[in-house]
């Protein structure tokens, strides 16, 4: 009797099933890795930004620090105004980058009509997937970050930076 060559469908279900459970394995290390790469992107944006802001007040002094993220960007070829800075590129200008929302505004008027301080925000789109710390930094230039307990995806202001829990939680 001739035996045809190939697999039983045992065979093949046994393959489809230690596929599946290899898959199992992967699939959360997968999402933890793409969290701790968007997240390493997010501190990287802010301090972006907070240098961008420093470079924008020594730029035009009479406006201080720009008042919002958009006045940091400019697509190019760009010629720097004070509407454009051309010092972040037009991605993180937009507010959106790698599964976080950023956000920067600068405030504190002195009487002369420039701004004297500013804030910088970032939190995850979406929280336990894109990310779940959150970020901000004013214009000392250090970085806080949050455990964002509540997974929530506001960004924080410049209140919540020099409070708790973002005032004792410093990214180094």
């Amino acid at each position: 009797m001739e035996r045809n060559k190939g697999f039983s469908l045992i065979e093949l279900l046994i393959v489809v099933a230690i596929m599946l459970i290899i898959a199992a394995i992967a699939i959360p290390n997968l999402i933890r890795a793409r969290i701790a790469a968007n997240e390493s992107s997010a501190v990287s944006s802010v301090r972006t930004i907070m240098t961008a802001q420093s470079a924008y007040s020594t730029a035009f002094p009479n406006i201080g620090y720009a008042v919002a993220l958009v006045n940091l960007g400019g697509s190019p070829p760009c010629t720097p105004t004070s509407a454009n800075g051309c010092l972040i590129d037009t991605v993180l200008a937009s507010g959106t980058k790698g599964g976080y929302s950023f956000n920067a505004v600068g405030g504190n008027p002195s009487p002369q009509g420039a701004n004297t301080s500013f804030s910088v925000g970032a939190a995850p789109n979406s929280p336990n997937l894109s990310g779940v710390r959150r970020f901000c930094g004013l214009n000392d230039n250090v970085i806080h970050y949050d455990l964002n307990p509540g997974l929530v995806s506001t960004l924080p202001t410049a209140t919540d930076c020099s409070n708790a829990p973002f005032a004792s939680q410093i990214v180094q």
